[in-house]
C-alpha cells in the first residue's frame, strides 16, 4: 500500500496536481464519509447511498445468475447430451460485451434499474456455470461407483457425493462471477444513471471533481477485496476432503 501511495504521489507531481494526491483525495472522502447517507433529491445522495443501490443491484444479478448457472453446469457436467447441447451455447454467449446486453435489457424491462439487473445475471454466471461443470465432469469413477454399491438414489447421489466433490469448484465460480458482477455495475449504472456508485462516479466526472472519483475508484476497490476474502473463507471452509 505504501509503494502505491508513493506512485500516487509521483502521478500526481508529474502532472502538476492534475490527477489529485492522496491528501487532497483523503481531504474530500472524509468529507462524503461524514454524511453518507444523505438524500437530497434523485441527483444527490451520499455515497452510503449510493453503495447500498448499488450492493443490492449486485447481489441481485448476482443471485439470479447464479440460480441459473448451478444446474445449467449440474447438467454440463454429468451429461454428456447436455455438454453437447449448452457447451456451444455458453461459447458463444460468454464473450460479449455487458454493454452490448444493456440495449436488450432496457428494450425487455423498460426500465434502467432491471436492465442493469439483467447485465450483471447475464454477464456474472459464465464462471459458475463453468466451474460447475468442470467439478462435477472431474468426478472420480470410485465415488460414482460407491453411489452404485450402496444403491444411492439419485437425489442422494446428488446431495452426498456430487456437489458435495463439487462445491469446492461452484464456490470458486461464486467467487469469480461476484467479481465481474462488481465490474459491470460500474459500467450498467454509468449507462443508466440514477443512483449507484457508477452513476456517482459519471456524475462527478461532469461536476469536474477527481477527488470524488479516485474516492470512489478506492471504494470500489475495498468492498470488491472483501468480497473475494468472504468467498475465500468459504471456499477453504467448504474445501472437499475424501475421507
Amino acid at each position: 500500500m505504501l509503494i502505491l501511495l508513493g506512485i500516487w504521489q509521483l502521478v500526481t507531481f508529474i502532472t502538476k496536481s492534475e490527477i489529485p494526491g492522496p491528501v487532497a483525495t483523503w481531504t474530500v472522502f472524509s468529507e462524503m464519509l461524514a454524511e453518507p447517507f444523505y438524500d437530497y433529491g434523485p441527483n444527490d445522495k451520499g455515497i452510503g447511498l449510493q453503495l447500498w443501490y448499488s450492493l443490492r443491484r449486485v447481489f441481485l444479478g448476482f443471485a439470479l445468475g447464479s440460480l441459473i448457472a448451478i444446474p445449467a453446469g449440474l447438467l454440463m457436467g454429468s451429461s454428456k447430451i447436455g455438454m453437447k447441447l449448452l457447451n456451444p451455447i455458453v461459447q458463444i454467449l460468454r464473450p460479449v460485451s455487458p454493454l452490448a446486453w444493456f440495449p436488450l435489457g432496457l428494450l425487455a424491462f423498460k426500465a434502467s434499474d432491471q436492465a442493469t439487473i439483467f447485465i450483471i445475471t447475464i454477464t456474472s454466471l459464465w464462471p459458475t456455470l463453468i466451474n460447475t461443470a468442470f467439478g462435477v465432469s472431474s468426478l472420480p469413477a470410485d465415488h460414482k461407483n460407491v453411489g452404485k454399491a450402496f444403491g444411492f438414489s439419485r437425489w442422494k447421489y446428488i446431495t452426498k457425493i456430487l456437489l458435495p466433490f463439487a462445491l469446492p469448484h461452484i464456490i470458486t465460480g461464486l467467487r469469480l462471477s461476484i467479481g465481474i458482477a462488481w465490474v459491470v455495475i460500474v459500467a450498467g449504472e454509468m449507462l443508466s444513471g440514477g443512483v449507484g456508485i457508477g452513476f456517482f462516479v459519471w456524475d462527478s466526472w461532469n461536476g469536474l471533481s477527481l477527488e470524488k472519483i479516485l474516492s470512489a475508484i478506492l471504494i470500489i476497490g475495498t468492498v470488491g477485496l472483501l468480497f473475494d476474502k468472504i468467498f475465500n473463507v468459504l471456499q477453504k471452509a467448504f474445501s472437499y476432503e475424501s475421507k
